[in-house]
Parts: structure tokens; sequence; C-alpha cells
């Protein structure tokens, strides 16, 4: 199959990996790739924002499946553009895509599809969050209502930390503030052709910058996945009462979602509850789910964007774990160091690498943002697959770069 993949992460880096361990010879290209993602594919120096050239490229190309990696070009419409012109694309139009795009969005549609989830409150005015703050009470929750790049939500007992956070974001739109909710987080995957879905692996993430949940939200500091402590019948509940009502809303809105509905969840004492939906694939989620799956991942993206996941069975994946751990730049979430030569990649073993921020100048590669790496390990258990990914990161240097060291340790202990 003709591929093109659209982003420049790790998350496109683990797509890309997992296109090619598959028995089909796929023709991949990335678009506009990554220097990492360049030492296996062809990479395309073209903005994946632009719904007219990426459909352009793709006709020029004979494409056969566009899958979208980043929020942006769906929130753009690029895979209505691509749909336009008959292209099967893996990702949701700009329609349903505000179900990451805007939070008050989604807040409706959950609403509407009566999905468990916080209660919340749209803010436009510091006047507005301060009242509705008080009236939820510490911890307070802010969240930016668009687009924030993994930076726009604050989780904290400051009230004069949590006004500030609202008044920073508030230049950029509006605010939700919503009620604190106490649990174990799970992020679940699913597939959805419009009207099906199909669930992968649930992973979790670490958002805090530092060990111990300590420090700034990031974009994703690490990953795990399976989860063995979540209880039996957990996914199924999660399809059942959160994402087939949440599709199946959108359907009926003539908003069909066609692509990967990201379920940010957490567990409480009350039950499931949604933290927030996203439209494509999480990272660093992606790295560590993608290496279990034993399904072709391109047959099951070509049937979703093709309307025809209701006649494929739920994936499988291996009994391996899967343990990722980022390597960011000095100074990183805050004020990244860029430029540095990151050494001792050829020397890492019983690990794979996807690149997030890189660049080959002279041969070398440098860091080029503020997430550089995810080292990822697969093993038996997971004290087995976290002395892989260690041992590897203690072998790559990157002056100044920093990365937990507590990644799946909880379940380890």
């Amino acid at each position: 199959m003709r591929i093109l993949v659209l982003g420049s992460g790790a998350r496109e880096h683990a797509i890309v990996s997992s296109l090619l361990s598959e028995p089909e010879a796929h023709q991949i290209t990335a678009a506009p790739g990554n220097a990492g993602i360049a030492t296996v594919v062809p990479v395309v120096a073209l903005d994946p924002t632009r719904g007219d050239i990426v459909t352009e490229y793709a006709l020029d190309n004979d494409i056969e499946l566009v899958i979208v990696g980043p929020e942006a070009p769906l929130v753009a419409g690029v895979a209505d553009a691509l749909r336009q012109r008959g292209i099967a694309v893996f990702g949701p139009g700009k329609a349903a895509a505000a179900l990451e795009g805007s939070k008050t969005f989604a807040k409706r549609i959950m609403d509407e599809a009566g999905v468990p989830t916080g209660k919340a409150a749209r803010a436009g005015t510091l006047d507005e969050v301060a009242t509705a703050i008080d009236e939820y009470g510490a911890p307070y929750v802010i969240k930016a209502d668009g687009l924030a790049a993994g930076k726009g939500v604050l989780v904290t007992e400051d009230r004069d930390a949590a006004l500030a956070h609202a008044r920073y974001w508030l230049d950029h739109g509006a605010v939700l503030v919503e009620e604190f909710l106490s649990g174990p987080e799970v992020s679940l995957f699913l597939l959805s052709d419009g009207h099906n879905v199909l669930p992968l692996s649930p992973a979790q993430d670490y958002k805090r910058v530092f060990d111990n949940d300590e420090g700034p939200n990031t974009g994703g500091m690490g990953s795990y996945s399976p989860l063995p402590w979540l209880p039996e019948g957990f996914v199924a509940e999660v399809v059942d009462t959160i994402a087939l009502p949440t599709i199946r809303q959108l359907a009926n809105e003539k908003t069909p979602f066609i692509g990967l509905l990201y379920c940010g969840l957490i567990v409480t004492d009350k039950g499931i509850r949604v933290i927030e939906f996203n439209a494509r694939f999480g990272d660093p989620e992606t790295q560590v789910v993608l290496p279990r799956l034993v399904t072709p991942l391109s047959g099951l993206l070509y049937a979703a964007a093709t309307g025809e996941l209701g006649s494929l069975p739920t994936p499988e994946f291996s009994d391996d774990v899967a343990v990722a751990v980022v390597l960011a730049s000095e100074g990183y979430p805050e004020d990244p160091v860029i430029g540095r030569p990151i050494t001792g990649l050829a020397d890492v073993e019983n690990v794979t690498i996807a690149h997030a921020a890189t660049a080959l100048v002279k041969g070398e590669f440098v860091a080029t943002g503020g997430r550089v790496l995810s080292v990822v390990a697969t093993g038996p258990d997971f004290a087995a697959a976290r002395a892989r990914v260690y041992a590897a990161l203690d072998t790559i240097h990157l002056e100044g770069s920093h990365y937990r060291r507590d990644i799946a340790l909880r379940v380890v202990e």
C-alpha cells in the first residue's frame, strides 16, 4: 500500500515503524517527517496543515491512505480536503476534530451523549474564572479551550497561580474551569469509522516534567502499556459508556468521527470519568501501544478510513509490556536549549528510538526542540523493560538533558 504519514514527531516515527514491521512491503512517505524518520523512509518537505498541498501531493503520487498524526492538520481541515478528492484518510474532518480543538465543544458533546465527565464552566474573563474556581474549590483545574500543545492545563492548590494561568490563556481565547477529579489516569485509543469503534490496549502517560509528578505539565515524559491494575471489563465499559455514545452523537450531528478517538480517562471512586478527548494518536502513548500490536496497523487504519471497521475483530496484542521514556532538552518545558549534539545512539541495545525533535547536521544528530527522543523497550515484565530503557538512556548523551526515572516504577513495586 502507498501510505503518506503526516507529522514530524515521535508519534509519527512510531507509526512508521509499526507499518514497516508488517509482512507487506508498504511504500511509506512522511511529510514533513524528521531526521530520525528520514533514516527509514523518504520524507517530503510540505506543510501538513495545507489541505490543498497535501491533496495535490497525494493525487500526484497515487497515495492510497493518508494517516494524519498531529492535531493541527485535523483542526485545519486537511482530512476534509483529502476526502473531497476520494482519498482514504485516517483522521477526522475539521468539524469532528473540534472534539480536541475546543474543550467547550467536547463538553457539549459529552453532555448530549450522557458521557460521564467532570463539571466545567467556560470563562471568557478573569472575573468569571474567579467565580468558577471559588465555586469548585481547590485543587483548581484551568484548561485552555483550544489547542495548547499539552501545556494548557494547570492543576494547582494555589489560587493566585490558577488566576495567572487563566490570565495568560485568556489572551488566546476562553478557558474552562473544571472540578478536580481524583484517581489514576488512563489513556485509551479507539479506532472509529464514524459508526463503529475498536479499542486498542490501554496505556498510562506521565505529564509532569519531574519524578513523583512534580513540576509543570508537559506534552508527556513517558508511558507504559498494558495496565495490569485495571479492573476486569474496563475497556468494554469505556466502549459502551463513553466511546460509542460520543461517536453516535457526532454521527447524529452530521459530523462523523473517522480516525483515532483518544480518551483521556480517570478512575475515580465514583467510576470512570473523561478528562479530555483528543482526535489523534497520543504522544508518548503511541510509542508503547503500537510495539505490542500484533494485528497489522495498516489494515486497521484503512478499514476505519473506508468505513469497514465493523467487519474486523478486536485487535490482538502481545503479552509483552512496553515502557517509553522521553529524553528532554535542558530547560524544557519553559525554555529548551536546542542545537546541542546527541551521541551514543548507535551504542544502545534492546530498545527502539523514536525521534521527536532532531536534525542531522554534518552527519551528527542535534536536538531541535524540547522533547527530543522517546526511548522504548519491551520485555516479558516491567522490571525487564525498565532495565533496558534506562540502560539505553545511560548510554545516550545530550548535554543538560533530563528525563524521569520513575516511569512504570509504581507498577513494578
